[in-house]
């Protein structure tokens, strides 16, 4: 047999089961299973997803017999990278599910034209558009939540997870699911930039799969062309040129100037020096004496030190794709999945969260 019912015969068979009770732990009749499994019937989204919960597979094994490229590569990688490969399998398998569910991300591209000049000068322009994408939405780079942004102006998933020391993020993609995975951190502003670098690979579509980033500011990786080209799509969105000119003016910044712009932009001294120097807003000796300053000590001296302290604080903490936990529950909502999506996105037990909300919908019921 082959096709859906003969996988679904194998778990049976492995699960060492009998078909009725394996029918009974998905929520079917026996002669319903039996109907699926000869072809009489057609297993709903609903029966595969209890199928795959049940056995711990996926929704696409289960239809095509294929595993998707992440879910493989995390399963041969090792080192560093497994943390983070394990992340982005989970969220993007629950995401390609919910895309069979009829659940698409809402993944939208830049519609820059065809890219010329230097791979610098690439991400510069995808950058600019990038920026006006997000000033038509009404949102700003400086907003203390950059993960949402994303998420609301470009529909890419992003998961902040506890990876692998050293390890900085990746980006996967692939035609149902386009995701960033980011590290938390103690540095805010290196882990900005890490999402801004990841949305310049996505946006730049420099892989359909895994673009890997151990480490972002290393110099051997820099040289790469869409290294090269994703660092300054990075730098330009989160250090935007006009901006920049506007503060700087004709007289250039002073310390405390350049300290608040930094903290202004919720980006690295080293970084913010490097980019004035790049624009000739600032000499070399002043770009090597303010690249001194450490993101605390900008803070400390614009009087900001709370404000840093609190953004140190989320940058530490994990956070699911905001995107993938609205469509896991408005699809379990609806009927076509289990609560378990949702449930594994949040952290919590699944049996215990549907008694959560089952129980909070009958108290408000009873008001």
């Amino acid at each position: 047999m082959e096709g859906t019912p003969g996988r679904v015969l194998n778990l049976i068979e492995a699960s060492g089961q009998s078909r009725r009770a394996f029918a009974q732990d998905i929520g079917l009749d026996d002669s319903k299973l039996s109907k699926s499994l000869s072809g009489a019937r057609r297993f709903s989204s609903l029966d595969l997803a209890r199928i795959a919960d049940k056995c711990g597979v996926t929704i696409e094994w289960l239809l095509t017999g294929e595993e998707p490229a992440l879910a493989l590569a995390a399963r041969t990688t090792t080192g560093q990278a497994r943390t983070a490969l394990e992340a982005a399998k989970k969220y993007s398998v629950m995401r390609e599910d919910l895309a069979t569910f009829g659940w698409a991300q809402p993944w939208r591209p830049l519609d820059a034209g065809a890219l010329g000049g230097t791979y610098a000068e690439q991400g510069r322009a995808l950058a600019s558009a990038a920026l006006a994408r997000t000033a038509a939405a009404g949102l700003s780079v400086t907003g203390a939540d950059l993960p949402a942004l994303v998420e609301m102006a470009f529909g890419a998933d992003v998961a902040v997870v506890m990876l692998d020391e050293g390890f900085d993020g990746l980006s996967a993609s692939s035609d149902d699911a386009k995701l960033i995975v980011l590290g938390t951190s103690a540095i805010p502003a290196r882990q900005r930039f890490t999402l801004a670098h990841e949305l310049g690979h996505l946006l730049a579509g420099d892989d359909q799969g895994v673009h890997l980033d151990k480490n972002i500011y290393d110099r051997a990786q820099a040289r790469d062309p869409s290294e090269m080209r994703a660092n300054n799509f990075a730098s330009a969105f989160l250090m935007p040129e006009d901006a920049l000119r506007e503060t700087a003016g004709t007289s250039g910044l002073a310390e405390a100037g350049f300290a608040a712009l930094a903290c202004d932009l919720k980006v690295t001294p080293s970084a913010l020096a490097i980019r004035l120097q790049q624009l000739r807003l600032i000499d070399a000796g002043t770009c090597d004496r303010f690249r001194k300053l450490t993101a605390a000590k900008a803070a400390s001296i614009t009087g900001r030190s709370e404000e840093f302290a609190q953004r140190v604080a989320d940058a530490s903490a994990a956070r699911p794709p905001g995107l993938l936990v609205r469509d896991a529950y408005k699809a379990y909502e609806s009927g076509v999945t289990t609560i378990r999506p949702y449930a594994n996105l949040l952290g919590i037990d699944a049996d215990e969260l549907k008694q959560a909300l089952e129980a909070s919908e009958g108290a408000a019921g009873a008001l």
